[in-house]
């Protein structure tokens, strides 16, 4: 094989080694969601803060300089020694590889091995060792006299599924820049990857769009105070960037759409009584060109803010009533075949603008509305808040089994803001993240993993409390 060939086929290790002190006691802690491959020793070490510290690989494709890593360095570092300032990194060029968005086929397998007087991880990815060093920040734990200690620890470990997602709503009510990025810092925490951003729904638009301001001018609670800036959205997307979480926007349509309407004159469907427009508005008017001319420019600038390969297009709970009532949607269905079948009229409507998301080389998620009009691209399945949920116990073939990407916890906003986001949501979606990450028949019994969630939420706490910084 030819040098290139070999470099182009070689796996790339992403090495870093932790400096500890032996020590020789005992206690073994767990970690959350729980590795596919755990072996813990009663022996433990114990850890010197002034004597540890992360370095990279002779053999690693990542060296100094890369800003996932480097700044995961600094950060695990602060929760690792909570009581210690973490020593500041060099700013160098980014390295191949560190630049990068998480993606649906990054590879977040590890492998971590704590022996006396080290721990080594292995990773094909930065992302993998983002995955490792949690896992590994979580095994550190302090007697009653402040002493830091780690037990010999052997892991091998991979997600079960690649698709792992927290929903957030910030329409219903407006959620403060810190909060999301508090979300992001938990989410990371628990191994979950992807943040679905319900950005904007029916009772407000708050994404500040550049090519129709008015829709957050109008369309906002507030149109200073009570929306996500540009800017806004480049940090939050950069925040789970170095988390190796990627950024999935919605914007549902064509129903949950009042917001939009307010800034955006025409796009929705005058509703009628009897002969007369009665002054209302319902979904998106499917029935104009002009409806069509928009969604396009809009989810343009989508596709050049989030970039993710996929955006929600959402699709449900459409109210047909405005529709029925309006004539010209009436002699629009006529015209189009449909009868007064009105699930076709929204078929038609989701079918243009995914194949508008498809030309911009996105992938289109819907809810389950259009999955039951046998219009979608990508499906995902959604779970509720109990651990013991089975992801694939449903009726199916294995081939469609195999057809389920994973899962999310969705947090919508009707009695939630910044005030009771976290004790609603942590540590509630832990469950969620265990069961998307874990192997399922390890995992079966919620006795026994209460304990590890009940370390693993104080964990949390402390996390919070040490080392988020969310200066705006």
């Amino acid at each position: 094989m030819s040098r290139s060939g070999s470099h182009s086929h070689r796996v790339r290790r992403w090495c870093l080694i932790a400096a500890v002190v032996a020590v020789w006691v005992q206690q073994v802690e767990g970690v959350w969601p729980l590795p596919q491959q755990l072996h813990q020793s009663a022996d433990r070490d114990c850890l010197s803060p002034q004597r540890f510290s992360f370095t990279y690989g002779r053999d690693s494709a990542a060296q100094t300089g890369c800003s996932v890593l480097d700044a995961a360095f600094k950060r695990y570092f602060s929760i690792i020694f909570p009581d210690f300032t973490t020593l500041s990194g060099l700013l160098m060029p980014e390295n191949e590889g560190c630049d990068g968005y998480p993606d649906e086929d990054s590879d977040e397998s590890y492998m971590l091995s704590v022996s006396e007087g080290q721990a080594v991880l292995r990773s094909v990815s930065v992302w993998g060792a983002l995955r490792g060093l949690e896992s590994l920040s979580q095994l550190v734990y302090q007697d009653d006299y402040g002493t830091y200690f780690i037990n010999k620890t052997e892991i091998v470990d991979f997600p079960r599924f690649a698709f792992r997602g927290l929903l957030l709503d910030t329409s219903r009510h407006y959620l403060p820049l810190y909060a999301i990025l508090k979300t992001l810092d938990a989410m990371a925490y628990s191994k979950l990857n992807v943040f679905h951003w319900h950005i904007v729904d029916d009772p407000s638009f708050p994404y500040q769009s550049r090519t129709f301001p008015d829709l957050s001018n109008k369309g906002a609670f507030h149109p200073f105070t009570h929306i996500y800036t540009q800017s806004d959205v480049i940090r939050v997307i950069e925040h789970a960037r170095m988390r190796g979480i990627r950024v999935v926007p919605e914007f549902d349509s064509p129903g949950h759409t009042q917001s939009w309407g307010k800034g955006q004159p025409g796009l929705l469907t005058p509703c009628y009584k009897g002969s007369v427009p009665s002054g209302s508005f319902g979904p998106v008017d499917p029935t104009v060109d002009t409806t069509y001319k928009f969604m396009e420019s809009l989810l343009k600038e989508v596709k050049f803010v989030f970039p993710d390969s996929y955006v929600h297009l959402g699709g449900d709970e459409v109210s047909f009533a405005c529709w029925q009532s309006n004539p010209n949607v009436r002699k629009f269905m006529e015209k189009m075949g449909f009868g007064k079948d009105f699930t076709k009229l929204e078929s038609f409507y989701m079918e243009s603008i995914m194949n508008m998301t498809a030309a911009l080389n996105k992938t289109s998620i819907v809810w389950q509305d259009v999955f039951d009009y046998h219009e979608n691209e990508t499906l995902l399945f959604y779970w509720a808040r109990y651990y013991n949920v089975r992801p694939l116990a449903f009726r199916g073939t294995d081939e469609q089994k195999k057809l389920v990407i994973g899962g999310e916890v969705a947090m919508w906003g009707e009695y939630v803001d910044a005030t009771n986001l976290s004790p609603r949501l942590w540590p509630r979606a832990c469950a969620a993240a265990e069961r998307l990450w874990s192997n399922e028949e390890k995992t079966l019994n919620a006795d026994l993993a209460f304990p590890r969630l009940k370390e693993f939420r104080c964990e949390l706490l402390r996390y919070w409390k040490y080392v988020c910084n969310y200066s705006l």
